[in-house]
């Protein structure tokens, strides 16, 4: 009997020791092994982690004018586990905030701890809910300091400037290229809760500054802007075309001036906007160009030392058998020396300049220029434009293609070759973004002319120059584009569109003039296109159409620039008194 109590006793007391052993395990696992997992869990229950976002940074122009900004918003939130009167905060919220009532009803009956009810609100809204949330002792509703993107001058840049979407990342434009810049960095903090709701003090330590983002200021000049911008609108308001581009660059550094295209879209109502109005037709519509090209054939042809400048060619009294086809010319010219090829813009003269040089070295030439490639500039959907290869072309390619034909280039494109004549013969990489600098000033990055490659010598893009000159006067096709006090230097083109199911468009055009001013010195390439301007048949040509477009801009340009005219100031020939000729037309 004596033994078996001491066996109960020790069985009792093992069995105490195992209690506690498997306690002590327990405690142990819950206090060392599983202690983050619960520590976390814990946490979550009183703890929330208030992000602190970044502000986007501001785009600004070349004089420091705002083009996009932040305005103060507010983010409101709920949290269903603080909760404390549910129906009267439903009421009061979606009245406050106009939301349907059912929508918000159905967020707050859960257990959800981050519920967003609405995004952007005014802050004077936001104000007042909390008043009446206070007032009515409403617990378990929140709000998140945000901005809103504001675009001060709404069409204007549109394409260049781009935007953002919902959660604040750059869609286009330079929103887009240079989001990681614009957007800086979100930071976050700590806050806990007490079970009533209430919040106590911040985590010590746990929290984390945003950085802003940063300041992008770009080339563009939006007083020159403007006059490119009033003066699109004017031209689809008289002409109604598809659509237009217009372009103004400094050739001696790519800065991009202005840039313009129409159809656009309003910035602060982006959501109402059609694709085809949100293109940047600028770097990413392909046309033929027209007779414009032909400033590529020549300057090659005497950068080659086939011609001089005053030599002549026999262009053929206005039609040439080549290849099988003939080729026409808009009068019947006999001879022509290379200068007035350009002035009397002869397609005949043109071909002939290309034969000389032979397929391989006229598409260097072309390649040279920086067709067939992306310029390089900080815009995204750049398209590098379509030249094929000699190995492709037809037995009259070398005949079509120095007027401008079968090939297919941007706007920005011809504008940069148009720079090469003017700044010396130098390719230039467009530039839309002058620096970048920190929210205190701090330069992160600034602009730095890019020069290619020497494409001419400067000798033969002086011999264009004195060519181009021609153009812009009586005896040439684009008087209508001349200024007042100035001497202009420039090309025109008229070229039959292109029909997407093979040969032309019958009636339909491509009309431009790319040009620069002063012509000795220049300050600007300035480049005018609109497709398909609605107009008599007889008046349809760049020199008419395009040519007044940019004399009116390039007038208004220099005056705000304040150049000096450097000749007896004269008034613009009247359009009647132009000879309605340009021969890149069909």
């Amino acid at each position: 009997m004596k033994w078996n109590s001491r066996t109960r006793c020790a069985i009792v007391c093992l069995g105490f020791v195992l209690l506690f052993s498997a306690f002590s395990f327990r405690l142990i696992y819950l206090q060392m092994i599983k202690h983050d997992q619960y520590a976390g869990l814990a946490a979550e229950k009183h703890v929330y982690k208030q992000p602190i976002f970044a502000e986007r940074g501001t785009i600004l122009d070349a004089n420091n004018e705002v083009l996009a900004h932040n305005v103060p918003v507010e983010t409101v939130v709920a949290d269903a586990t603080h909760l404390t009167e549910v129906e009267a905060t439903v009421d009061l919220v979606s009245g406050e905030l106009k939301l349907p009532r059912a929508d918000v009803s159905e967020k707050l009956h859960s257990d959800r701890r981050y519920i967003v009810l609405k995004r952007e609100v005014a802050k004077a809204i936001t104000d007042s809910l909390r008043q009446k949330l206070r007032a009515q002792n409403l617990r378990g509703i929140y709000f998140e300091q945000d901005a809103t993107r504001i675009y001060p001058n709404g069409v204007m840049l549109c394409h260049v400037i781009g935007f953002t979407d919902f959660e604040h990342h750059g869609i286009q434009g330079v929103e887009g290229s240079l989001d990681d810049y614009l957007r800086g960095q979100d930071g976050y903090r700590y806050i806990e809760h007490n079970r009533a709701g209430q919040e106590l003090v911040l985590y010590r330590g746990q929290e984390r500054a945003q950085r802003n983002g940063y300041q992008v200021h770009l080339t563009i000049d939006l007083n020159l802007q403007n006059i490119v911008e009033n003066e699109l609108d004017a031209a689809m308001r008289e002409y109604s075309p598809k659509k237009a581009t217009i372009i103004l660059m400094r050739p001696q550094t790519g800065e991009i001036l202005a840039m313009a295209n129409r159809p656009a879209f309003d910035l602060n109502r982006r959501s109402d906007a059609k694709p085809e109005q949100m293109k940047n037709r600028a770097i990413c519509d392909m046309m033929e160009p027209g007779s414009t090209f032909k400033i590529v054939t020549a300057a090659a042809a005497l950068n080659e030392h086939k011609f001089r400048l005053d030599s002549y060619i026999f262009c053929e009294n206005g039609v040439w058998n080549y290849g099988g086809t003939a080729l026409h010319d808009h009068a019947a010219f006999s001879d022509l020396s290379v200068k007035d090829i350009l002035v009397k813009s002869s397609n005949i003269g043109a071909a002939k300049l290309a034969v000389s040089l032979g397929d391989q070295k006229f598409y260097e030439y072309i390649r040279r220029f920086g067709f067939g490639e992306r310029t390089g500039i900080e815009l995204p959907g750049e398209i590098p434009g379509l030249i094929r290869s000699p190995q492709s072309w037809s037995k009259i390619s070398i005949t079509h293609i120095p007027m401008g034909h079968e090939i297919g280039v941007t706007p920005l494109q011809m504008t940069a070759a148009m720079c090469a004549i003017a700044n010396g013969g130098k390719l230039m990489t467009p530039r839309i973004v002058k620096s970048i600098t920190t929210s205190d000033g701090k330069t992160i990055s600034s602009l730095t002319p890019i020069a290619l490659r020497q494409v001419i010598s400067p000798e033969t893009a002086s011999q264009i120059g004195t060519a181009l000159r021609g153009v812009v006067s009586d005896r040439g096709t684009a008087a209508a584009a001349a200024v007042p006090g100035f001497i202009i230097a420039g090309k025109t083109g008229t070229a039959q569109k292109v029909d997407p199911h093979g040969g032309y468009e019958k009636g339909q055009y491509v009309v431009s003039f790319c040009g620069y001013l002063p012509a000795d010195r220049p300050e600007f390439v300035g480049l005018v296109v609109l497709d398909d301007a609605q107009t008599k048949s007889e008046l349809n040509y760049g020199g008419l159409v395009a040519g007044p477009i940019f004399s009116r801009i390039a007038e208004k340009a220099a005056r705000y620039l304040d150049l000096e005219p450097h000749e007896e100031i004269r008034r613009a020939i009247p359009v009647e008194r132009v000879a309605l000729t340009d021969a890149s037309r069909h």
